[in-house]
């Protein structure tokens, strides 16, 4: 039989737990029970004590009192190593208990349903649960504390082969700390979402994240990887997406994915994007899904061989008919798809068919972005290009038309999610050469008109930081360049204004960089 004499089981999640505290029973183990789990065991013919029985105390305040009582806490919490602790605890009528097994009231549930009310989020932050898996963590010396009914089984073989090593107990200790720091993160990231953002970073950066799946690899097949959702936000995200077709998703899909995502965030109007490598190889917005989608292809069929598409609006049967018909692609993301056009995309069954949910319920404002450094984590608030919400300057003698405006307009929302330094190319609100990720600003610009060819006549660019010298807006000019946008704020902002005026181009500056790194 056990060393273990005494279970106190307190679980919201009933999983399994008649089964388990029959097998305690067997090993020789006496359990006591709260309110609505000694009701479960009692219907399911268990015998168990209950929680008032040792406390003299019933349930109080709705239930918001019950275990929290020196003669729970200190059955708990006494160290069995210490003489004077047992002396202490026959002392004061104090039984020990060595197996806790304790699930938390679901505030992730609760406060993540429609309608939820704050009252309603407030009854269920558990705070005799999480007292009592601390405690026997804490002492997981001599006391087991049971979380996961995935646990379950391996602490009954343990108790019924009495090896009795520390390992177990050592594992669900952690396991009992990881998830009593959820739970706080949940609650601290459901008030923020209630007080709004602060104008400053907090001191202390909780995570809430849970672990939705095991990935196939990594960036390459010999890294691990998994993916994590937030356990609380109520926007758009691809922990949430759905998976209607095609392999499992990839690690790389999912970071190609996330570019697509900020990308059909940005506009409102009908508007499509092909992205390699986090970078767009073509977006365009249109009248319609489908000439979107066209036109984006278009700007470098070549590099979007494999690519991820994203689009807007629900994916009509025109639109689906034209990605159809495109060479192959890794995957295909939209807020949905109408049921013919799912059926004909899902034919090609190594293409990924996901959806996103309605992106209007997104609020773009909330959150920050995170990035993780060793030991560390950089966090800054979105990078939004809202072109109405400041004065632009013309910095050149050339003003832009209202038709170049609203190119580069266009231009300057699509270079803001291109790896710096970046350089794009946009004929009327169509890409049509973009260069990413160079070490020089030059190099990016050459890399754009090489793409573009004779589509960079009268065509409009944008750069995501100023010209650090003139040379590569005069790549752009050189190759029929009209209208440049740029945030400006070089020392040799005069020689490339002049470099500009030489050629004839109307360019402003936005006095706002976009570096993407």
């Amino acid at each position: 039989m056990s060393q273990y004499k005494t279970a106190l089981v307190s679980v919201a999640d009933k999983t399994g737990i008649e089964i388990f505290c029959k097998k305690l029973i067997e090993a020789g183990v006496n359990i006591i029970a709260t309110g609505g789990t000694y009701r479960f065991l009692a219907d399911n013919g268990i015998e168990c004590g209950k929680i008032e029985d040792i406390t003299g105390f019933p349930d109080l305040f709705d239930g918001r009192v019950k275990t929290l009582h020196p003669w729970i806490m200190g059955g708990i919490l006494a160290d069995r190593h210490k003489q004077p602790h047992l002396k202490a605890a026959e002392e004061h009528r104090i039984s020990l208990i060595d197996i806790v097994v304790v699930n938390l009231y679901p505030f992730e549930e609760i406060v993540n349903k429609e309608g939820i009310t704050h009252s309603d989020a407030i009854e269920n932050i558990d705070i005799g649960g999480i007292t009592l898996i601390r405690a026997a963590a804490k002492n997981h010396e001599t006391v087991y504390v049971v979380t996961d009914p995935a646990d379950y089984d391996a602490v009954i073989d343990e108790l019924n082969s009495n090896r009795d090593t520390d390992e177990l107990r050592r594992k669900l200790a952690e396991k009992a700390f990881n998830r009593t720091a959820h739970y706080d993160s949940l609650i601290s990231a459901y008030f923020r979402s209630v007080n709004g953002l602060p104008d400053e970073f907090p001191e202390l950066l909780p995570s809430g994240y849970r672990k939705s799946q095991n990935l196939r690899y990594g960036e390459n097949p010999h890294q691990k990887a998994a993916l994590y959702k937030n356990g609380y936000f109520n926007g758009v995200s691809l922990a949430k997406a759905i998976l209607h077709s095609g392999r499992e998703i990839s690690y790389n899909n999912l970071n190609d994915l996330e570019a697509v995502l900020e990308m059909i965030l940005d506009f409102e109007e009908p508007f499509a994007v092909i992205v390699k490598h986090t970078n767009p190889c073509g977006a365009a917005v249109a009248e319609n899904l489908a000439q979107a989608y066209s036109d984006a292809l278009a700007c470098d069929e070549m590099s979007a061989f494999g690519g991820i598409v994203g689009v807007n609006r629900i994916v009509d049967m025109e639109t689906a008919k034209r990605i159809h018909d495109t060479f192959f692609l890794e995957c295909i993301l939209a807020p949905g798809y109408e049921p013919e056009a799912l059926e004909l995309l899902t034919r090609k069954k190594n293409r990924r068919i996901i959806s996103c949910g309605d992106l209007r319920l997104h609020d773009y404002e909330s959150g920050w972005t995170t990035k993780p450094i060793m030991g560390g984590q950089l966090v800054q608030s979105r990078d939004r290009f809202i072109p109405d919400s400041f004065d632009f300057e013309t910095a050149t003698k050339s003003e832009p038309t209202e038709e170049q405006l609203k190119s580069l307009s266009f231009a300057m929302k699509i270079v803001k999610h291109i790896k710096s330094n970046a350089i794009v190319i946009v004929n009327g609100t169509k890409t049509v050469g973009v260069g990413a990720g160079q070490t020089s600003r030059v190099d990016s610009a050459m890399i754009a008109v090489r793409k573009a060819g004779e589509r960079a006549m009268d065509a409009v660019a944008a750069s995501d930081a100023f010209f650090p010298m003139p040379d590569g807006l005069e790549t752009l000019a050189k190759a029929g360049v009209t209208a440049v946008i740029q945030p400006g704020g070089s020392k040799r902002d005069p020689e490339v204004i002049e470099a500009a005026n030489n050629h004839k181009i109307a360019m402003i500056f936005t006095g706002r960089r976009h570096f993407k790194h």
